[in-house]
């Protein structure tokens, strides 16, 4: 009786096994056409490329962040001043996130990169970008608890399809273990777009632009975020964000990001 009865509810399960593993079948041949129609190409130079969407000549072309630099801020320095040593602006200008990381400099391969993921959907580069991201904050993604995306408006997010920070936070979620808490942090109002403004511009742009949902506090109180953006230029965006989540009781926020603007001059003091 007992194989009588449940015969009925394996033939389903082997049927739906069949049509997974055709599914699967059948995509691997379409990547596999598509990739021999339509080879990967560099997203900076558009050379043919297999692998991470960048070449060895742009690769070379990446300025990646590493010490020395700033400990608060991760701004880079031209020579070494010494452990713990903070930059003009990390004294003059403290942001409300404790301490921030960039995988690379705003440069014109980095930018590139960036527009590609925002604008034009290549959403296969934020597994790479992610990787580098999750390499260069090792040290805050180590003491996290939670990783936080800046958020889009959601016309602007409706518009997009999806959000780039969303997507590289998923990203750096799975290189390093730590939950991501996609929808922590809301746009409550719209802003306009932050290029071409002043800094302080930019400043009264964001400000009020973000809060942490009644229903989300639970996700960020009493935990030490790492809030994850593509681009670090004035910081404006990311002080807010990081302002609003320490008014839900975060006990500590840092920023991780792909790229940021350095300036010429930034230097140790």
């Amino acid at each position: 009786m007992d194989s009588e009865a449940s015969a009925p509810w394996s033939l389903p399960a082997r049927l739906r096994g069949a049509l997974h593993y055709c599914q699967r079948a059948i995509t691997r041949s379409a990547r596999l056409a598509l990739d021999i129609a339509l080879p990967m190409q560099c997203v900076a130079c558009r050379e043919p490329v297999a692998g991470d969407g960048v070449c060895a000549a742009c690769w070379s072309q990446l300025s990646f962040i590493a010490p020395p630099f700033c400990s608060r801020l991760g701004i880079p320095f031209v020579y070494d001043p010494g452990p713990d040593i903070l930059s003009m602006q990390a004294i003059a200008a403290p942001p409300a996130y404790f301490r921030a990381r960039a995988a690379v400099r705003y440069d014109e391969v980095a930018r590139t990169l960036v527009h590609h993921l925002k604008y034009h959907d290549r959403t296969d580069l934020a597994p790479t970008m992610g990787r580098w991201m999750a390499r260069a904050g090792h040290e805050l993604l180590d003491q996290a608890d939670v990783i936080v995306p800046v958020p889009l408006h959601w016309r602007r997010a409706f518009s997009r399809r999806f959000n780039q920070s969303g997507a590289l936070a998923q990203a750096i979620g799975r290189a390093s273990g730590v939950p991501v808490a996609k929808d922590a942090l809301r746009r409550v109002r719209p802003t306009e777009h932050q290029i071409g403004l002043s800094r302080a511009q930019r400043a009264t742009n964001v400000q009020g632009a973000f809060k942490v949902p009644p229903e989300r506090r639970h996700q960020v109180q009493g935990r030490r975020v790492v809030l994850i953006d593509d681009v670090l230029t004035s910081g404006a965006t990311s002080d807010a964000c990081a302002r609003a989540l320490l008014r839900a009781k975060a006990s500590q926020v840092d920023l991780l990001v792909f790229a940021r603007v350095v300036e010429a001059h930034a230097g140790p003091i």
